[in-house]
Parts: C-alpha cells; structure tokens; sequence
C-alpha cells in the first residue's frame, strides 16, 4: 500500500508545491510495488527476499554444528566470520557486547528497511549500528536451517528486478549502492488451483488469454484485453525518478526534481492526454477503474481481487491503482519474467550485511532494545534489556513497527493524536505457516515453484482458511534441501484471526489441538499441489507456524502482517516523529508493505540524514 502524499509524515507538512507533489506522487505510486506475497515470518530465526544483479556471488553455507550465534561488530571483532546462507555471520567467541556503545545513528531492528538504510548510512560515512534482538539478521523475511533444510520464511514470490531501467527496483539500487549483488534464476509461471480448474498461469502478454478461454470464457477474454488496454500505457511513467534519489526533506527539489525533470516530463508527454488523465485515477482504488471499464465477468473480478490481495492484502477496493498497474506491467508486457535468488532469500541479507560491515557498519545480534530514550524530547539512545545504554548522536530509526515502536517509547512523551492515530490504524491479520522436509522421488519431475489455491470464490479472497500460497524453492536452488530432498513452505496469506490464538498457553493441549485443525487447510493445499507421490506421513521435517509464533519470533504487535490501511481512505505515514531525532522505516511507514515498499522506506531516511551534495554524489558513483 501506498502514501497519497508524497513525504507527509502525520503532521501534513510536505516539502514539495503542489505539481511537483502531484509529479513525485504519481511517479511513487506505480514506482513501490510491494511484490507479491511477502508473508511475514515464523518460528526460527534467519534471512530473506530475493534480487538479480550482475556479478554472480554464491554464499557459503554454514552448518550449526554446536556453534552459537553471536553480535557481530565489524569494526572490533577479529573473529574468522563466514557467510551463511541463512543471511547472518557465524563466529566462536562470546564476549560481551563489544565495541563502543555509541554510534551516529543507532537502528532498530534488522529487516530489510533497517538494514539498507543502515547500509546506505555507512555508505554516507556515518557511524551506524544495527541492534537486532534476535539472533540473526533478517526481521519478517528471515530463513532459517533445520536438518539440512533451509526454509523461507517471508518473501516467497517476485517479479524482475534491475536496478535502473523502466522497472528499476529500490532494493536493487542500494544494493548496487553497497557494491554487493545476488545471482537469481529466472522462471514464468505459476500454478493455480480455483474452483473452476486448475492451470499453469503463466507470465506475459498472450499466455493468460490461453487460460481465459479455457476456464471463463471468451467474454472474460474481451474484458481482460479491455482492463489491459486501459492500464498499461499509464506504466510508462513507472521510473521517471530512480528510487534513491528520493529524500524527506527541501533536499528532493534537487536530488530528485531538478536531477530528473526532463525524464519525468518525457514520460509524461508520452502517456498522451488520455494517459495523463488516467493518472489522475492512480491514487484512487483500483476497483474504481474496473468499475469504470463496466468490466462484470466474474472471473475477472475475482482474479483482479487475487492478484490485489496477493500484492497488498487487501482486496481491489482497498488497493492504490498505482500498484496494481505496476504490477500488470511486470506480468502482463512483453518480455517479462520472475525471479528467485540461488541459496535462498537469505542471500539476500547476507549481501545487505555484507554491504553494511564492508562500509564500517556494525550489526550486533541478541541486543533487545527494551527503551527509546528521550531526553528534552530528543531521541539520544536506547537501552537494552541487559541495561546497557547505547548512545545515538545523531538519530534513532526504528525499523520496528509503528504499534511496537510506540510501546518502546515513554507514553508521556508522545503527543495524544499521534498516539490515538497509532492506535486506531487497523491490523492486517496474521499467518499460520507449514514448513516441510520430504524426500522428492515420487514427486513430479516438472513441478513448479509457486502454486496458489483458491477454495471459494464467494467467500473472497481475504476469507480465513479461503486462499493458501505454496513455494517449493528447491525446484529451483536445490542447494536449499539435501541431496534428493524438497523443502516446502506453505501460508494462509494475511488472513489468521489473532483473537482464536490470543491468551492460549503454547504448551497446552487446547493450542496443540488448534494448530492441527487451523493447519490442515494448508495440508489439503500441499497434497494438491504435489499429487499422490506425497504422503504427509514421510515428512522428515514438520513445523506449523501460528499468530502467536509470528508474535514471539517477530516482536510483531498481535502478530500481524501490518498496517491495513486502504487507499481512498487514508494514508502510511512518514517516517519523521514527533520526537526529534527519532525516525521510523519499514512497513508502518511510506510506501507501505513489501520488499520494494520497505527498502524505499529506508534509504529516504538514510538519505534524509546525509547532505544534498553527499546524496547526489552517490547517485553519480552509481550512474543513476
């Protein structure tokens, strides 16, 4: 989900006049996809999502064994430090939280927001340090190691990714920032199972029409070409503006407005007068477009509304038009594809790890931050729960989110309307999760990735128990099983009520007893998708994953995916506070919920906090 406004934080102040906010608006709105099925995490600890870049870098992976994991500080530990393919840095010693317990600026948390704005930040020259309670890097897209197996746990589906280009991608763009790449293996379809049938999707301009006549009809053909008509010709203003050059403050006029000008208004001109119209729709529900095309098959309704809740978790009438018209051009135009990163999401925060520590950054593991400290109403440090106070002398940034990172801070400090505002934001709702471990020789040789059941559409998409998303990776980075093996993740995409869980001891009988009823949608789902050579007995590795997993492992507020906030009816905030100092990234924050949304989310505060000439002398190192 996407900000209306471009750079607002809660207080409505915008640095920006109104064509130019229009302008940057309308360029963010298709430029932040939240790509697709980023479901938040589970159980164990460890790495995340996805990238293509150009020079290929294999992770090596790291068993266990009966090593423990430990903070890492790159500018004092001297101990060998390997790379894992569960996104951390595995080393012997245990000393005691060492190095100086001051920074710059200190970052909570380490999900994909935190870490590449603290990347971006060390890239500045700025002394930052990253305080990760668990014991591994990641946040709600970290992976995790079990027998051998190594599990995604968040960011499951993408689409393409480049770092420049006409679908260039913010996470990408730090990435190249950091000097740091991740191989990928490209793939274009899917499988999906709903009650009309099932059939392999796959990407493109022409396949799905296949898949149209086939199960709805030609009616639904003649619509969908009509929506795609419609709506593609507005995609030609998707990256009029490159993702990095954005800031929070007057600094965007020129690292953005000034610098890029001649592309944004090229791209305006060519989408034409109806074009430019049609952008004015871009921050309105996409429902309203299809409503306004008279589009009534009610194939393609459902579908739209999958596709809208697979992106955001919402249905159509809570979804910016600006993200699903981005999305429709990395599926639906000539040329595209997706992709999965070899070794698993994990490669992923090991490359953005390495990226911090390479430019003097520190990640310290097992460092709960238990306070934000304030003092004259100016964020100066945090104190962690061994008591310890950490020093920020320039700025905090939580990359917790907005309900947890209110509750690290003294209530009495915070204004009543930003906390009631906190307060009344709606929750999308949680996960519940089935990791498995098989062996692959019954199993179909020209199995898929990605399946997506659908079990009733009259219930809608954002039913509990309705829709069921399943990602086999292994088909394509067989490192991530043994040899002969597949590992398995299944999800109830954003839609487990937090209230069944809520208050239940995890040791009980009665918790034991719900987890195997709540789960076995997901196991009708797997032995679906997989066929009669699957026998759920022959797993050698079982874990269900509840609200209440995501809550502990997390430190996610009632466990949930985040904010559900729906376009036309209200806004992410910014990332500024009414405490100065003290700064928010990640998926409370604008853009919204994804990998693109809560990358983008970080590098505007990193590059919020540097000067104007420092920003644009990285975007002149990085040729954007």
């Amino acid at each position: 989900m996407v900000a209306a406004v471009v750079l607002l934080g809660w207080n409505g102040k915008s640095p920006c006049n109104n064509m130019m906010a229009f302008m940057m608006v309308v360029w963010f709105s298709i430029s932040y996809p939240l790509l697709v099925v980023n479901a938040a995490a589970s159980y164990a600890p460890t790495g995340p999502l996805l990238m293509r870049l150009y020079n290929k870098r294999s992770c090596v992976a790291v068993a266990h064994g009966d090593m423990r994991w430990k903070p890492v500080f790159a500018r004092t530990s001297s101990s060998p430090q390997n790379p894992s393919s569960n996104g951390s840095l595995l080393v012997k010693d245990h000393k005691p939280f060492p190095g100086k317990s001051e920074a710059d600026v200190v970052v909570i948390g380490s999900g994909i927001g935190g870490l590449c704005c603290a990347g971006l930040l060390a890239r500045y020259q700025q002394d930052v340090l990253v305080l990760e309670s668990h014991d591994v890097p990641g946040g709600a897209a970290h992976s995790f190691d079990i027998k051998g197996y190594k599990f995604d746990s968040g960011p499951s589906l993408f689409s393409g990714f480049q770092s420049r280009g006409p679908q260039a991608n913010p996470l990408a763009q730090v990435l190249d920032a950091l000097g740091e790449s991740v191989p990928c293996v490209n793939y274009d379809s899917w499988m999906v199972y709903v009650p009309e049938g099932e059939f392999l999707s796959r990407i493109g301009p022409t396949e799905f029409y296949k898949d149209l006549e086939s199960y709805a009809g030609p009616n639904a053909m003649q619509e969908w070409k009509k929506l795609l008509d419609a709506i593609l010709p507005l995609s030609s203003a998707a990256m009029a503006l490159p993702p990095l050059s954005i800031r929070g403050d007057f600094g965007v006029l020129s690292t953005a407005a000034a610098r890029y000008a001649p592309s944004l208004l090229k791209s305006f001109l060519q989408m034409g007068p109806q074009g430019a119209l049609g952008a004015t729709k871009l921050l309105r529900p996409f429902s309203e477009i299809v409503d306004s095309l008279e589009l009534k098959d009610p194939f393609i309704r459902n579908w739209v509304d999958l596709l809208a809740f697979l992106l955001a978790g919402v249905k159509s009438n809570g979804i910016l038009s600006a993200e699903m018209i981005y999305m429709f051009a990395e599926w639906y135009k000539p040329g595209c594809s997706l992709e999965y990163p070899l070794h698993g999401t994990g490669a992923v925060v090991d490359a953005l790890v390495r990226g911090l520590q390479k430019f003097g950054g520190r990640l310290s593991l097992r460092s709960h931050v238990e306070e934000i400290v304030v003092e004259n109403n100016r964020a100066t440090g945090v104190k962690l729960r061994s008591g310890q106070f950490i020093r920020a002398k320039k700025a905090v940034i939580s990359n917790a989110s907005m309900w947890d990172t209110s509750n690290l801070l003294p209530k009495e400090v915070l204004p009543k309307s930003y906390l009631d505002k906190i307060n009344t934001t709606p929750q999308c709702e949680s996960f519940m999760h089935l990791h498995l471990g098989f062996d692959a020789e019954c199993i179909q040789k020209d199995l898929g990735i990605h399946h997506i059941v659908v079990n009733d559409w009259s219930r809608g998409v954002d039913a509990d128990q309705n829709v069921v998303l399943i990602s086999v990776p292994s088909v394509l980075s067989p490192d991530l099983a043994p040899p002969g093996k597949h590992l398995l993740h299944a999800y109830t995409p954003g839609t487990e009520p937090f209230e069944l869980w809520e208050g239940l001891d995890r040791r009980s009988s009665e918790y034991k007893q719900l987890k195997a009823e709540r789960s076995e949608v997901m196991w009708r789902a797997v032995e679906r998708a997989l066929g009669p050579g699957f026998s759920r007995e022959k797993c050698e590795v079982k874990l269900v994953g509840t609200p209440l997993t995501h809550k502990r492992f997390l430190r996610r507020n009632r466990g949930t995916y985040g904010p559900a906030i729906e376009a036309g009816k209200n806004t992410f905030p910014g990332h500024s506070t009414p405490i100065s100092q003290l700064y928010c990234c990640g998926d409370s924050t604008f853009p919204g919920i994804g990998v693109p949304a809560v990358a983008a989310s970080g590098a505007i505060v990193a590059n919020s906090l540097v000067s104007v000439s420092q920003h644009s002398q990285l975007l002149d190192a990085i040729g954007i």
